[in-house]
Formats: C-alpha cells, structure tokens, sequence
C-alpha cells in the first residue's frame, strides 16, 4: 500500500493526469500514442504527464513490452491510499486536494451516468445496483470500520478468477457524514 504524500497529490491533482491513471486503471497498459488518441491529447503532451506520474510512483514502465520508441506504461500492483485528513490543515497542498477529489468526484458521477445511458440485457440490469443508505448513524470510528469491512468483501471478489461471461465491473461506495437539516 502506498500513501499519498504532500508531494504527489501535487504531482497528480491534475485533470489530465487522473484522466491517465483512469484510463491506465480501467483499460490497462498504453503507450503514450495510445492514450493520445483516446484521451484526445498531444502525444508530447501525454509523455511529458507519463514522465511527472513515473517521476511521483503512480505509473511504471512495462520494460519487457515495446522499444525504445514505444514505451509502455502501466499501474503498479498494489493500492494506493489518500488520507484527506493529512492535508487538513496544511494550505500548500489544500489547492491540490481540492482539485483532486473534485475530478474524483465527477468521475465517479460520468462513470454512473454512461452506465445510465447504456442499454444493459435485463440481466446485467437486475445484477447492478444505484443504491444508498440513509437511516445510519455511526460514529467515526465505526464509519472507518465499515468502509474497512466493505474493502475486504471487495478484495475477496478481487482475487477470485473471472469466468468467460465476467465484465469488467466498477465498484463505487461514497461513504460520508452529512450535516442534520
């Protein structure tokens, strides 16, 4: 596991980075001509973003796959955790974080939204959930808890090996305190 620092939630709160390591996460290793015509960028661009995420440790070069020419880029094994609450009162970072979890939070909802809009089989439609839970009240401790229970249900499907019929599926769990009316 690795956490983030002050440093690389700099490197990273960017738009066009988290668009990167997105892409990365979700389709796999690219090249940076790949990721230019999928994400609609200069390939110069794309390289010099590759080179800054290489540079702070969120992307790695695949070594055995391409040429000097064509470099192949992926994510790490392993997770990567950012704790908001180290950057709490530090102003030099705030900006970042801001940033960050900005664009995190419109990607969760674009990624909910294209889900809406596609036409799903009535069997992925049933499987599939748009749910929340409004009745809790919980503690912070006991929040933690539950956030940490549910990341473990999530590893165990993690690690078991996928079928011939198994897609590709998004998990996402927004989990967070709300000011009473």
């Amino acid at each position: 596991m690795r956490r983030i620092d002050a440093r690389s939630l700099r490197g990273l709160a960017h738009p066009l980075r988290m668009r990167i390591i997105e892409a990365l996460e979700l389709d796999g290793a690219a090249t940076s001509t790949g990721l230019s015509a999928r994400l609609g960028e200069s390939t110069g661009t794309i390289s010099w973003h590759l080179r800054l995420l290489a540079e702070h440790g969120y992307i790695e070069e695949e070594v055995d796959r391409g040429t000097k020419r064509e470099r192949w880029w992926r994510i790490p094994p392993g997770r990567t955790v950012l704790n908001p609450a180290d950057f709490r009162d530090d102003p030099e970072t705030s900006g970042a974080l801001k940033v960050y979890l900005e664009d995190l939070v419109e990607r969760y909802y674009d990624r909910v939204r294209r889900y809406v809009d596609e036409n799903w089989s009535g069997e992925w439609q049933h499987a599939a959930a748009l749910s929340d839970w409004r009745d809790l009240k919980l503690t912070p401790e006991q929040l933690f808890a539950l956030n940490e229970e549910l990341g473990q249900v999530i590893d165990r499907y993690t690690e078991t090996a996928p079928s011939d019929d198994a897609l590709p599926v998004i998990v996402q769990l927004q989990s967070f305190p709300r000011r009473p009316a």
